[in-house]
């Protein structure tokens, strides 16, 4: 019984982490995937500014849930990674070229251009990536015994590339409107016609994972499908309803913040509805988190640690954002 209660506190943890980082890290990504269409140089500078004091901070989140599947799971980690290989390099070299873009793009004048290329690709790339993951992950990972048994490119399907592609458009919904929160003027009224558009390609592309989804596994559908569960999870697209059409009051009304809250809210839900098609399994399509967790001992060891980190993060990322807070403009700079 111990166990399996360090077992839930453990996937508590790893899910929030995970969570944190796409929400967190999901709206600079979409900064960068629209960057190359902002209205102006200028414009472009404002985006920037506008994540440049706290991009870092918001992927803390992606090392401590890496760290946390690593501990607490190794199982899983040792399957998933060599399974991912390719797309999770891709998008580390991306993540790494868009770091760099923050820090030289304000130093360079004649190869400026080089930088926001950089920006956008790395933005562009490493969400794609994190979406063919996604998707890969759904459609299950071959096994033997506890160890992966399929090759480098069976991350390679019309599913997952799909994933890519919908991941893109979500991250770029929850940076316009961001940017909206943040921002005055052209910007800002740009950011307002782009995201009514990214919120029906949103809503078209979540429903198209959603119903591909069931295909791919048989208790995924039985899951949602069967009954009482389609009348007990019902809520769950009811809500998602709701939030659009939340999202696409609160643009028509010119509302600041309610569409970055509105658009994290549409986020919140496609992840519960992605932890309800999988729970217990944590390795599709039948190992389970019980299976993957690692001894009661290390756990226990490991949790100590984490009492003392989370609070941290939290802290401090809470005060860096309370730091930064505000409009930005162009008068404001990074460095």
């Amino acid at each position: 019984m111990e166990g399996s209660l360090l077992t839930l506190a453990w996937v508590a943890i790893v899910g929030f982490a995970v969570f944190m980082y796409v929400l967190m890290d999901g709206f600079d990504l979409g900064i960068g995937i629209l960057y190359p269409f902002a209205p102006s140089e200028e414009a472009r500078d404002v985006m920037m500014n506008s994540v440049a004091p706290v991009w870092d901070f918001n992927e803390t989140w992606l090392i401590l849930g890496g760290a946390g599947l690593f501990a607490a799971f190794p199982i899983a980690y040792a399957i998933v990674l060599p399974a991912m290989y390719l797309p999770l390099l891709l998008m580390l070299i991306a993540l790494i070229f868009r770091g760099v873009a923050f820090e030289f793009r304000f130093k360079a004048r004649s190869s400026r251009h080089l930088w926001n290329k950089a920006f956008f690709l790395g933005s562009l790339l490493a969400t794609f990536a994190q979406g063919v993951v996604l998707g890969s992950f759904l459609q299950g990972i071959e096994v033997e015994g506890r160890n992966f048994a399929g090759t480098m490119l069976d991350w390679l399907t019309p599913f997952s590339l799909f994933c890519g592609v919908a991941l893109i458009a979500g991250y770029a919904l929850l940076g316009s409107t961001w940017l909206i929160w943040r921002t005055i003027g052209i910007l800002q009224d740009w950011c307002f016609r782009v995201a009514r558009r990214l919120l029906i390609v949103v809503l078209v592309l979540v429903a198209a994972v959603s119903l591909w989804t069931p295909f791919l596994d048989a208790s995924i559908a039985t899951r949602w499908f069967s009954v009482p569960n389609i009348l007990l999870l019902s809520p769950v697209p009811l809500m998602v309803g709701f939030l659009a059409f939340g999202l696409w009051r609160a643009l028509d009304e010119g509302r600041e913040v309610l569409p970055f809250a509105f658009a994290m809210g549409l986020f919140a839900l496609s992840y519960l509805g992605l932890a309800i098609s999988l729970w217990p399994v944590l390795i599709p399509p039948g190992i389970t988190v019980w299976q993957a967790a690692a001894p009661p001992e290390t756990q226990v060891f490991l949790l100590i640690g984490m009492a003392f980190l989370i609070p941290t993060i939290l802290v401090y990322t809470a005060y860096s954002y309370w730091v930064f807070r505000g409009k930005v403009t162009g008068a404001i700079g990074y460095h």
